[in-house]
């Protein structure tokens, strides 16, 4: 390294060094890394590296590293995909069904946008080669219309239900055991769209009409279940997607997001049985049936109260927390004042004529700061308040850790959404308008989304990481496997060896 680059980068160090001082003795007034859930921003220096040697020997170790996480879990997903029952005449079938899921989940590892790209990048030569050195199991490069003539006949559902046995593999070896709130695996739903058009092209689409001319629209829509970890990890649990076929012939009703969610609560819970569970959901969600439901499951919840949803257990909350002024707190969190009220063991009454009741512990934190606007260049005071219901009583030892650490998490369903939409997963691209292959294209699209989250959030990978941020990393792991022709006796080597996954701290 020449003394130039050497001297600037120690500079860099420095500067970082003294930021971060200034962070810990309070010089910098902003909420701290681990108390807000943020990382460090990518640093904005020149490339390390000197040589060309040095950039592929580079790309080759991260091709391994990334390798070895993704084969410590093919196992188990190539075990359950295996099993699902093939629709095709075995006399015409070319690529084995297992080869074909194989293919399919490196589309959504890799990024790729649509089937027209799959085949023309992962079959390129360089590519293609280092794939099936990294994962003999593809035996060849199948032609994407293949994988999706299975899909249009499999059973989609068996897609997830071999991501579902993975995460419960991953559970029982304890990986997520250091990353739990209270020993509660915490679960946030929430629902988004998929897709629309203003055609009708399966039956099962949901429909609506927009505008003030009433024109129709034909929709996709899925209520989405993820896990979400103390140290920040989203992971893809489990997908509900809504459909119409199933219920226009028992109702004139549309599925609806609340009904996705009955059938959603009753397979977590088949699932995971014993699992110990703590839900996060919006305010749609704020009602007697789904607190019932949670009751039932003996899950605990934090669920988002708006002014305008329960009304009447709204006004009952805020007219006795003015009569208990002992159950409020104040809390400051990094640069925000908190105040927290709660009032415990509220009736309510829901059900023809009042017939089920349900016992409601409402808490409302209200916070302020200070924030300078960009525009004007003055100090403004911000004001902000949030309201949730509860599963468990509320007291001073409970409040913060509840409403901060617990339901405020729910943000990060909205997040992990918003990633697989316009980072690469292109959650919103159809990919086939046969709707089971559509599913089915979903599904795999969340197993090659839960390969990429472990795999950045390893312990094996954690440096590079951090140097290039998440989506850097990925981008340049499809550039290290597509962009260079990886050593085989390498790949081998590590594709052979013992490796043992530890997600970072």
């Amino acid at each position: 390294m020449s003394k130039k680059k050497e001297k600037l980068l120690k500079k860099q160090a420095e500067r970082e060094a003294k930021l971060q001082e200034k962070i810990k003795s309070g010089e910098v007034i902003r909420v701290r890394y681990e108390e807000r859930g943020n990382k460090p921003s990518i640093a904005n220096r020149v490339s390390c590296l000197e040589t060309v040697k040095e950039e592929m020997e580079e790309r080759q170790d991260v091709a391994e590293k990334s390798m070895a996480v993704y084969r410590k879990m093919l196992p188990t997903l190539l075990k359950y995909l295996g099993k699902i029952k093939d629709p095709r005449q075995s006399g015409k079938v070319k690529y084995k069904i297992r080869v074909l899921m194989v293919y399919g989940i490196l589309m959504f590892v890799y990024r790729a946008a649509s089937r027209r790209e799959v085949n023309r990048e992962i079959t390129r030569p360089i590519f293609k080669k280092n794939l099936m050195m990294m994962f003999p199991e593809l035996e060849d490069m199948p032609h994407a219309d293949t994988l999706f003539r299975l899909l249009e006949k499999v059973e989609a559902e068996k897609i997830e239900e071999a991501m579902i046995e993975l995460l419960k593999e991953l559970i029982r070896k304890k990986k997520f055991k250091n990353y739990l709130r209270n020993k509660n695996y915490l679960i946030a739903i929430d629902g988004t769209q998929k897709l629309y058009r203003d055609y009708k092209w399966a039956e099962e689409c949901l429909e609506r009409h927009v505008s003030s001319t009433k024109i129709e629209q034909y929709y996709v829509y899925v209520l989405e279940a993820v896990l979400v970890l103390d140290n920040g990890i989203v992971l893809p649990l489990m997908s509900e997607i809504l459909r119409n076929k199933e219920y226009r012939d028992i109702t004139e009703k549309q599925d609806c997001e609340r009904r996705a969610f009955y059938r959603l609560a009753k397979r977590i819970k088949s699932t995971f049985p014993r699992l110990k569970v703590s839900v996060v959901m919006d305010g749609l969600y704020a009602c007697g049936p789904v607190v019932r439901v949670c009751r039932e499951n003996n899950w605990d919840y934090m669920l988002v109260l708006k002014e305008d949803g329960l009304k009447s257990v709204w006004r009952e909350a805020t007219g006795l927390m003015k009569l208990t002024p002992e159950n409020s707190m104040k809390y400051q969190w990094g640069d925000r004042e908190q105040l927290y009220r709660w009032i415990n063991d509220i009736e309510y009454s829901y059900g023809t004529n009042g017939r089920f009741k349900e016992m409601l512990h409402v808490v409302i934190c209200e916070e302020t700061w200070e924030e300078k606007r960009r525009s004007t260049g003055k100090t403004e005071q911000m004001y902000t308040r949030y309201a949730w219901i509860s599963g468990r009583r509320i007291s001073r030892d409970n409040v913060f850790r509840r409403c901060t650490k617990m339901a405020r998490h729910r943000w990060k369903i909205e997040n992990n959404i918003l990633v697989e939409k316009h980072q690469g997963y292109e959650y919103e691209h159809c990919f086939s308008y046969n709707w089971n292959a559509m599913v089915g294209y979903h599904y795999l699209m969340k197993i090659g989304r839960l390969l990429n989250v472990i795999a950045v959030n390893s312990e094996v990978l954690a440096d590079k990481v951090q140097e290039l941020g998440i989506d850097g990393f990925l981008k340049f792991l499809r550039l290290a496997c597509s962009g260079t022709e990886l050593e085989a006796g390498r790949i081998k080597e590590v594709r052979e060896s013992n490796f043992y996954l530890r997600l970072a701290a």
